[in-house]
């Protein structure tokens, strides 16, 4: 299917003449280089808003990591989820029959970009990549592509644009342009941090004591494949190395539906050496903790790294984000080649523990995935590579809440996360031993607003260019803000922004903020339809409590910087109601947000007024679906009509309640 697609949208290019001769540049109104779940979601924003847009991928599959295996989905709050980037993961629950949905397989996140492309008919141009970028008096100008599978200047094409989004993960297209970038981790120094730069910590960290070398205890023999000779550098200080890559591998346990994981032509066992030394000094080690096998539906996987030694292919990357192709091409080989040579160690190696073994052994190729790849993804984790250092760089202040932007045209959420950047030999109390350096993982803050300006170049640098992905960002800001939909909320609010420049005839630089932020706000989903109503627990002018609750900010799952919490078993009635300004009359269907508490209430009481005799209902939170690690869910409370203003509510009390009480947000959802 997705074949065909691809056929569609290349011969409706040809045919509309949008392509043209090799020689005949393309002119179109927005260019989106990349086309990533972030790329597709840019490129369907500018087309929706009355644009000519060409979306270039390299490859030819849309949607980046979100279709290459990552889909057990890090998000860390919900709350910094919107737009297209949340409709997005609504279809997807329409896919699997639920209201939302955060974990799902790799060719259902495909098809459903696909139909994005459709809807708006975005032309599509597959497996084209960038060779150069022509720029004059600070715009660019044009970019010359040549097809990916067979480079020839000979069929190269040029593109001309008024605006230029770079939603690759390496900055390829900023990088052409000259914009400003960075690679690697700034000193702490540098911007006031505290965990950028080298870091020595215990998360997927050895035990203390495992043998580093050949021979154990025999430096003469040498180090064990994948540990550096490189000294431990002072912590907090900066250098060119890069967290590491891996793969999110979609597997399947369903007999019906799996190949076999076969030895590769280049195996090499004494690549897997230190995972058994992790194992005997470690034994509490086990299948969970070295691979994280996430479920999925339909009995498949996402699996990610985990622990000490796993699938991320450390130390192996410093030369990737500003190679060439060939360079990367070979990386990402020898990283496909390691990684399906862990898999068949851990299931094939006689020395490996018996019940990991046997877990392994479950575990399978998905025959349904993939299918023109082998059934392996064509997508790596590209966690970090080029960084912009634009109009304004996002850094640990603005996670930790320190430094709150006003321009923010998008929010993040996860905890500041880094993996490992290279594996060193330390001595401790006389004893060297093996240990990884750099993992953070850094949280406990709320949401957070991204600034416009780190979407930008300096305007001295470029006029008519912004970079959603490769941001401008420290290494350790940039590991929170670097989750997929995050990428997708940034793309929409680019495609916006692009837009209004073009109608301004201004540089981006110069968009109104005010005016790009009230377009999120007011047309969410960029068709004109009328936007959710959502009210959060702090918000003052919506949400009226009785009685005292506790405004808590530590409770896992919530919607939001914090929930207000009652523990008193409703031996003092209280309630929190979340009244909406409606702005038209009609049919809503109204939704109340519940974090997985433990030990909370087995019911809770909601009423939902609308003018009317109020409807009473008791929900068990304990029966909300709640996905993975999304640790919370709206619970439906049914469709009402409801009247213009201020006339509706929905109230949550501790009535009947016989342990703690949450309430959140709520939600009402027109029926469009």
């Amino acid at each position: 299917m997705n074949r065909l697609f691809i056929l569609f949208v290349g011969s409706s290019l040809l045919a509309q003449g949008a392509i043209g001769q090799n020689t005949t540049p393309v002119t179109v109104d927005v260019c989106v280089y990349g086309g990533t779940s972030a790329g597709v979601i840019a490129a369907y924003t500018a087309q929706k808003m009355g644009k000519s847009v060409l979306l270039i991928e390299p490859g030819r599959h849309l949607g980046g990591l979100t279709t290459g295996g990552l889909g057990y989905t890090d998000i860390g709050n919900k709350y910094a989820v919107t737009g297209l980037a949340l409709d997005y993961y609504r279809r997807l629950g329409q896919h699997y029959g639920n209201f939302e949905q955060w974990i799902f397989e790799p060719h259902v996140a495909e098809n459903l970009f696909n139909e994005y492309i459709k809807r708006a008919d975005v032309p599509v141009l597959y497996s084209h990549r960038l060779v150069s970028a022509k720029k004059q008096d600070g715009t660019i100008q044009e970019i010359v592509l040549e097809n990916s599978d067979r480079p020839s200047g000979a069929t190269n094409r040029t593109v001309r644009a008024k605006m230029f989004l770079d939603c690759t993960y390496e900055g390829d297209l900023m990088a052409k342009a000259g914009v400003s970038y960075t690679v690697g981790r700034e000193a702490n120094a540098q911007y006031g941090e505290t965990y950028n730069g080298v870091q020595l910590l215990e998360k997927h960290q050895f035990a203390d004591g495992v043998d580093p070398y050949k021979i154990p205890g025999k430096p003469e023999s040498g180090l064990l494949w994948g540990i550096s000779p490189e000294a431990l550098a002072p912590l907090g200080s900066g250098d060119k190395k890069v967290q590491t890559y891996n793969f999110r591998i979609c597997l399947s346990s369903n007999p019906t539906n799996r190949l076999p994981i076969t030895r590769p032509a280049d195996y090499d066992s004494t690549r897997y050496e230190l995972l058994l030394r992790a194992l005997e000094k470690n034994p509490k080690l086990n299948f969970q903790t070295i691979l994280k096998p996430d479920l999925m539906p339909n009995q498949k996987t996402d699996i990610n790294n985990n622990g000490p030694f796993s699938t991320d292919f450390i130390g192996t990357n410093y030369d990737y984000p500003d190679g060439d192709y060939a360079t990367r091409q070979r990386y990402l080989k020898a990283l496909e080649s390691y990684t399906k040579g862990f898999l068949y160690f851990i299931g094939h190696d006689p020395r490996m523990r018996a019940d990991i073994q046997k877990q392994m052994l479950r575990f399978g190729y998905p025959k349904d995935e993939y299918t023109d790849n082998g059934h392996w993804s064509p997508q790596a984790y590209i966690r970090e590579a080029r960084r912009m250092v634009g109009a304004y760089v996002m850094t640990q202040a603005n996670c930790q809440g320190k430094e709150v932007v006003t321009d923010g045209v998008g929010m993040a959420a996860y905890t500041m996360d880094s993996h490992n950047c290279q594996r060193i030999v330390v001595e401790k109390n006389g004893v060297k031993m093996v240990k990884n350096e750099g993992d953070v993982q850094m949280g406990g803050f709320p949401p957070y607003p991204i600034a416009y300006r780190s979407l930008i170049p300096k305007q001295d640098e470029c006029k008519n260019l912004l970079v959603p992905v490769c941001l401008s960002a420290t290494h350790i800001a940039y590991g929170s803000i670097r989750m997929e939909p995050v990428f997708m909320v940034l793309a929409q609010s680019a495609g916006v922004a692009a837009c209004l420049a073009i109608d301004q005839k201004q540089p981006v630089q110069q968009v109104n903020i005010k005016t790009l932020q009230n377009l999120l706000k007011t047309n969410p989903l960029v068709d004109g339809s009328q936007p959710d109503i959502l009210i959060d627990n702090e918000d003052k002018t919506a949400v009226t409590r009785t009685g005292d609750w506790a405004n808590s900010r530590s409770i896992r799952g919530a919607y939001g910087p914090s929930a207000l919490q009652d523990d008193s078993k409703g031996a003092t009635p209280k309630s929190v109601r979340f009244t909406p300004e409606v702005a038209k009359a009609g049919r809503y269907r109204v939704y109340a947000y519940f974090p997985r508490l433990e030990n909370g209430s087995s019911q809770v009481a909601v009423a939902i007024g609308n003018g009317a005799q109020p409807k009473q209902i008791t929900l068990r939170p304990a029966e909300v679906r709640v996905e993975g690690q999304t640790s919370g869910s709206w619970a439906a409370l049914g469709e009402y009509v409801l009247p213009k203003g201020r006339q509706s509510y929905v109230e949550i009390s501790n009535q009947g309640a016989d342990g703690p009480v949450v309430a959140d947000a709520v939600l009402f959802v027109p029926v469009r």
